[in-house]
Formats: structure tokens, C-alpha cells, sequence
């Protein structure tokens, strides 16, 4: 997840710089953003999410720290695990990690298909700021990496944070992949990628 204060700026300079297309996702109607999406390939996708000027300004902050930014920033990421949210959130609570209750949203796509998702609250303030991952749960809804372009392939999610066992074993009852490594430190993500144009770090 790339938030940024400037959507199209960020978007036309990861498609030039990445050598990849970039393509409109949807608005989050009430909440004041849209995204721009590129595949990452295994499933993965790197949603780029800025403030949408068509929308009016939202009664509350919009999602994501947008409004806090000076600059593009990865803040946080998703997982989608393969057994139900309800299950999921249960283990994580028995694990001593609260991953919140799960909200219904929805976006309709620029071609007019109507996606639907549940999904927890990102943990962006202490103690995880955004290392440990909300989930969701695309329903019946079509995955977005159907109708993406994957030029691009992440190679790691590297994830910092000062209880590593603790995220290790909350990641176990997620179930994410091999992609991901963990390691002791101030909270903190970045991600490497396989671009058309060499690799890349974000």
C-alpha cells in the first residue's frame, strides 16, 4: 500500500521509472481517495491510494495517513488469508493480537464491475505502524490481479519490528508466503521488486 498526497504525480512516475502500466482502480466514494493499481505477480499487487479531487472532502481524515504526507510512503500492507476472516481473527486473538473487526467495502471499477470485500482496520499507530498486515476477503468478488498487468515481480516484503516471534507467529496463522522475511528493529516495511527496468526499493 503506497499512500501518497499526490495520486496521479506518484502513479505517472512508477509507471516511468518501473517500466510498467499503471491502471485506475476505483474511488473509495465517502472516503475522499482513489487508487491506481500494478501487478506484482503470486497474487500480490502494489495499490497506490492518494486523495481523489472529484470527491468532497471527507468529515474525517482520509484512510491511510494520506492527509499527513509530504511524499509518497509504503505505510502498510494486506494479506488475504485462504480460510475465513471469522477464523483467521479468532487465532489472532488467541495469539494476543487484536486485528479488529472486519468492515464490508466496495468500488466500482472504471469499467463498471462492482467489487466487493471485507476487510480489518491497517494498523498504521504504535505499536505495529502498519508492519503487521490487515486482512481481507474478496467475497465473490473477481481478484484485482485478473485484470492487472503483472510486468513487475515482488521479491521480498522485508518487515522490522521489535517483537519479530511475536509477527512470525501471527503471520503463521495468517498463512502469507515465503515472500516475506522478518527481522528485529524499529517497526518498519519495505519491499523489493523486479521491475522492467532492474530492481527497485520502495
Amino acid at each position: 500500500m503506497l499512500a501518497t498526497p499526490d495520486l496521479p504525480g506518484t502513479s505517472t512516475r512508477v509507471a516511468a521509472e518501473w517500466g510498467v502500466a499503471v491502471v485506475a482502480g476505483g474511488q473509495h466514494v465517502g472516503f475522499g481517495t482513489r487508487n491506481e493499481l500494478t501487478g506484482l505477480g503470486g497474487g500480490a499487487y502494489l495499490e497506490i491510494v492518494g486523495p481523489d479531487e472529484s470527491q468532497p472532502a471527507p468529515p474525517r481524515p482520509r484512510p491511510f495517513g494520506v492527509d499527513e504526507l509530504a511524499a509518497a510512503r509504503l505505510v502498510a500492507w494486506c494479506a488475504r488469508p485462504a480460510r475465513p476472516l471469522s477464523e483467521v481473527r479468532a487465532e489472532l486473538e488467541r495469539a494476543g493480537f487484536d486485528p479488529g473487526p472486519a468492515t464490508s467495502m466496495s468500488r466500482q471499477r472504471p469499467d463498471g464491475v462492482l467489487l466487493e470485500w471485507s476487510l480489518t482496520i491497517p494498523h498504521l499507530e504504535a505499536p505495529h505502524f502498519g508492519v503487521m498486515p490487515f486482512l481481507i476477503d474478496w467475497q465473490r468478488s473477481e481478484h484485482p490481479t485478473v485484470s492487472l498487468p503483472n510486468e513487475a515481480a515482488l521479491v521480498t516484503l522485508h518487515l522490522s519490528h521489535p517483537d519479530p516471534d511475536a509477527l512470525t507467529r501471527a503471520l503463521w496463522v495468517i498463512g502469507v508466503d515465503d515472500r516475506i522475511e522478518v527481522t528485529a528493529g524499529e517497526p518498519g516495511l519495505t519491499a523489493t521488486i523486479d521491475t522492467p527496468r532492474g530492481t527497485v526499493a520502495l
